[in-house]
């Protein structure tokens, strides 16, 4: 489907993708997609769904006999703008809903789905991981997916020695890999891409020091390509950590006390540090753990609550002219040295229908002005 020099391509298929018919490429009138950086992306796709002729009419709407719109049928919606496809999803349908309506024309067909993980969230199990550390564990469950498997190491391995302890899986893969992830203030995602029916699960921190895409212009004139955008400082938000651990290994109550973030900045005033007398404090209360990995939990819950400033906006993509990627660094302009600069772009919204291709976004970082001179105009 081509809309304004945007073209749209569907694969659905309940076991292998296909290119889809054009009885249902024409029956589309929306696509939404959905990319977060601590969830499943999802998507939802509305059909028109006519009677059709009078012979097919009679025993279901056409659109409903497609085994490609069925629960469960694997559905690749890839957008090609600036003649560059990008792959923005790679799911799962699990769920169908029918609108039927006396009116011509209004009747419709709703798919919605997400993103591949779904698949590592189907069945929980029992599972020993002997001596393997939390990376090793991430990079062996993704891979047994068929996924490509982008694992970045944490500054502290936990090792579990077995002769001490052996940690034991009692959850579903995808619970395993979130929780892990969250106990170093990593997160764990399924990109799709690069080309249809490769994917790759990342399980790592932020990516904070990637290039920037092109900046979200606001208030420059011609050059205004963001609809709306609106900012909020919480300064609830970010979370210090101390406490005491009892260590098992020295049988000693040990100190633990968390200061600052590790995070990457993108601020010149975190937060954190300038009000750090009225930070909220939280306490560290695991137990059965010892100092380093005690150490490893608190600045993991420390990183994690870190983004005191997000930013919430539209923009119109093709007068924006890119595909704003969600899980990555992007730069603002127009607003002022508190707001101006580079953010984390923590989930994007694309919704597409004939004649509009809008993307809505959230932006985050840990603080107010802008550490950098200038952005990717």
């Amino acid at each position: 489907m081509n809309l304004l020099g945007i073209h749209l391509t569907l694969l659905m298929g309940p076991t292998v993708p296909l290119p889809v018919s054009p009885l249902i490429a024409e029956a589309v009138d929306s696509v939404t997609v959905t990319h977060n950086d601590t969830d499943r992306s999802g998507f939802q796709i509305v059909f028109r769904a006519g009677r059709g002729d009078p012979i097919t009419g009679v025993i279901d709407y056409p659109i409903m006999l497609s085994p490609a719109l069925r629960p469960f049928s694997r559905v690749i919606v890839i957008v090609t703008m600036n003649v560059t496809p990008r792959v923005l999803i790679d799911g799962i349908i699990t769920n169908q809903q029918f609108s039927p309506s006396s009116d011509p024309g209004g009747s419709t067909l709703t798919v919605t789905g997400e993103d591949i993980s779904v698949k590592m969230d189907q069945k929980e199990v029992s599972r020993e991981h002997v001596a393997q550390a939390d990376f090793v564990v991430a990079t062996l469950t993704i891979a047994s997916y068929g996924l490509i498997p982008m694992v970045i190491p944490p500054p502290v391995i936990d090792q579990p020695i077995p002769i001490e302890r052996t940690p034991v899986q009692q959850c579903t893969d995808l619970e395993m890999l979130r929780a892990s992830a969250r106990a170093y203030g990593y997160v764990f995602y399924v990109q799709p891409g690069p080309v249809p029916g490769l994917n790759t699960g990342y399980w790592g921190p932020p990516k904070r020091l990637d290039l920037p895409q092109k900046a979200l212009s606001v208030n420059v004139g011609p050059e205004t390509n963001v609809r709306n955008l609106q900012f909020q400082h919480n300064a609830l938000g970010p979370t210090l950590v101390e406490g005491t651990v009892h260590d098992r290994r020295l049988n000693q109550n040990i100190p633990v006390q968390i200061f600052v973030s590790t995070q990457v900045p993108l601020s010149i005033q975190p937060t954190s540090l300038v009000h750090m007398n009225d930070i909220r404090v939280t306490q560290f209360r695991d137990s059965g753990v010892d100092v380093t990995q005690a150490y490893a939990r608190a600045q993991g819950l420390t990183d994690g609550s870190n983004d005191a400033v997000t930013a919430q906006g539209e923009i119109d993509s093709l007068r924006y002219g890119e595909i704003l990627a969600a899980r990555s660094l992007v730069g603002v302009r127009g607003a002022g040295f508190s707001y101006d600069g580079l953010y984390y772009v923590k989930n994007v919204s694309h919704r597409i229908q004939r004649g509009e291709y809008t993307q809505q976004f959230t932006l985050s970082r840990e603080g107010v002005g802008s550490n950098t001179p200038v952005v990717r105009p």
